[in-house]
This record gives structure tokens, sequence and C-alpha cells, in this order.
């Protein structure tokens, strides 16, 4: 049997969570049933403006909730982008279909449908990849100072966009370019000459628009995602041991900025997390941390006097575009040379 017995039919002992992101608006009425080798989940989607949309998605857990599946793909129906409100939605999951999976098994199974406002559009929400929780060994025995030791990290699961922030988004955000925006009329540039400071300011005024919670990575998160997480091949810049393939920095960036995207991406399909520009992070900067950073999630100091950036730019010589470069920098500087990209947790 590829379901167990007390899923044969109906799905009366599974436990249906339905969870949202999008206050405005509410899912109910969460059902689901077996039908041959498939999983039909049943909801309704309710609230939220007149003619809104949502990006709807699909999560299975088979302890009890502890832990989640990745968005299932194998799923048609009422899921994905451009989902109205109403009643009676329905998800069809085609379980011997989903990579990676063969069987559906346990006592502890439950569902979990995600709804959030599709304003992906309207440039305000940047295009995220989940990075799936783990364990690495973070820092360089072989960089500056500042990158060791090498220590074991373990984070957990997270979003971080794509892309930088490029020009587009902060406007459409913020209603207008930075002050002292340095490469003008590229929208789809990473936003740059913006302080740390700025980037919270940015952060708040998204997250109000949005309902959703924003904000910076912390550096171990950072250097998870740019190693490529748990689908990591070592290499030595962000998805390349070629710094030309990865990204744009000195020697053929012409000594600008170019549109996000453009070059290869890392193993999680993230790109530029290598040169463009330098990346915020959510931490104070500290030289001496690693010598006595936590294992589990690190944040960084408590205090300090610079925050955290990393990645390398355009302007950087190979050296500080490496995964596990670091760069402190005082929080309210603008620069030519610094960006950021968003993050966020479930």
């Amino acid at each position: 049997m590829l379901l167990q017995t007390m899923i044969k039919k109906a799905l009366p002992a599974i436990f249906l969570l339905a969870g949202s992101v999008a206050p405005a608006q509410q899912i109910s009425n969460v059902s689901a049933t077996q039908e041959e080798k498939k999983i039909v989940v049943t909801y309704d989607l309710s609230g939220g403006e007149t003619g809104q949309t949502y990006d709807v998605s699909l999560r299975v857990s088979e302890d009890g909730g502890s832990a989640w599946s990745n968005p299932l793909t194998a799923v048609s129906g009422d899921v994905g982008t451009g989902i109205k409100g109403g009643y009676g939605k329905q998800i069809i999951w085609d379980v011997l279909s989903e990579p990676g999976r063969e069987k559906l098994l346990g006592d502890r199974i439950k569902f979990k449908i995600q709804a959030e406002y599709a304003t992906k559009a309207s440039g305000l929400i940047p295009e995220m990849v989940f990075i799936q929780g783990g364990t690495f060994q973070m820092g360089s025995n072989d960089g500056e100072s500042d990158e060791k030791p090498v220590h074991r990290v373990t984070v957990g699961s997270f979003y971080l966009g794509k892309y930088e922030v490029t020009q587009k988004q902060w406007k459409s955000v913020m209603g207008s370019n930075p002050p002292q925006l340095y490469f003008k009329g590229c929208e789809n540039c990473p936003v740059e000459s913006v302080s740390w400071n700025e980037v919270q300011a940015f952060i708040r005024k998204l997250n109000q628009m949005t309902g959703m919670s924003f904000r910076l990575p912390a550096e171990a998160e950072w250097e998870y995602a740019a190693r490529g997480g748990n689908q990591s091949r070592g290499y030595t810049y962000s998805g390349s041991n070629d710094l030309g393939e990865a990204a744009w920095y000195s020697s053929n960036s012409s000594s600008e900025t170019h549109p996000v995207g453009q070059k290869k991406p890392n193993e999680l399909g993230l790109y530029d997390m290598s040169g463009n520009v330098w990346e915020w992070c959510s931490d104070w900067y500290d030289s001496d941390y690693y010598q006595n950073s936590p294992a589990d999630n690190p944040k960084g100091p408590s205090s300090g006097s610079y925050r955290a950036l990393r990645g390398g730019s355009w302007g950087n010589e190979p050296n500080s575009c490496r995964t596990a470069t670091r760069l402190g920098d005082n929080p309210g500087l603008r620069y030519t040379l610094h960006g950021f990209r968003l993050c966020r947790t479930e």
C-alpha cells in the first residue's frame, strides 16, 4: 500500500492546519480525502480586498508538524499564483509524482495550506527561495582573521530573496530613489548607496504594506545560503569556482552594477550572492565573534559599532567575493558598493 491503512479512504484523523501570513484573509473548512493514489485537499478562502488574488501553497508533515516539507510541487487545482477567494477550493496532490517521494507514512500526518497576497506583480514582494535549514562549517581557516576559526553552525529554515532588492522595488515601496543612488536609470539593477538604517526603514514600510515579516538575514543564514545550503558542492564563490561565471566583480563589471539574475545561480537558485553589491546582514559585526559564536542560529553580538556585510561587489577583487568573506561598516553609511536582499522566517 502506498498510504497507510488509516488513510485508505478518508483522512478524519489527519490534522489539517490552515496557515496564513496575510492578516485580512482566512482559510477555513479544510478537509482531505484519498482518491486512489492522490490526496484531495479542500478549503475555503475568504476575506481580503475585492479582486485580491493569493499565492497558495500546500505542505505536508509526517511527524505531527515538527518538520514541514518544501511547498509540494506535484499539485494541481486551486494552488499556485493568482488564486481568488471563494468556497470549495480544491488541491490535488499526486504523491507518487512528487520529486524525491515514494510514499506517505506515519500516524502523525498533517497538511498545511498557506495563502499570501499575490503582490509580486506590483513589485512590492521579491521572489523568495525556500532554504531548508541544516548544519554547515562556517568560516574559513585559509581566509582573513575574522573568518577563523571554522566552526559548526546549525540554522533553521527560512526564505531568502532570489535576487538582490532592485531600484524598482525600492521605489515601489519608498516612492522615490535613495537620495544618493549612484547608478541611476537601471530599474533591475540592485539598489545601492543605502545605509543599514535606511534598509530598516524600507523593511518596516514594506511589512506595513504587505502584512508580512521581512528582515535582513543573519550572517550565518546568509553564508549557509550562499554556500548552497544542503545542496552545497563546496564552491569558493556562490555557485561556482569560476568567479566570472557567477559574479560581477572588478575584472568584468566595467565599474558599475548590472541587472540582477544575469550570472549563474548557485545550487539553491540564488543569484548574485557573490559580486554586484555587498549585502547588509542583520548582525552587529565583530571580528572575533567566531571564537565564541553559539552553534545554533547565531545572530551576532548583542551590540557593536558596525553592521555586517557579505558577498563582495562590482568593485572588488576575487578574494572579497568568497562565500566566507566578512565585512563590517557603519550602519549610517551610504556607499555605491552596498545593497541588500530580503529574508523572512515562516
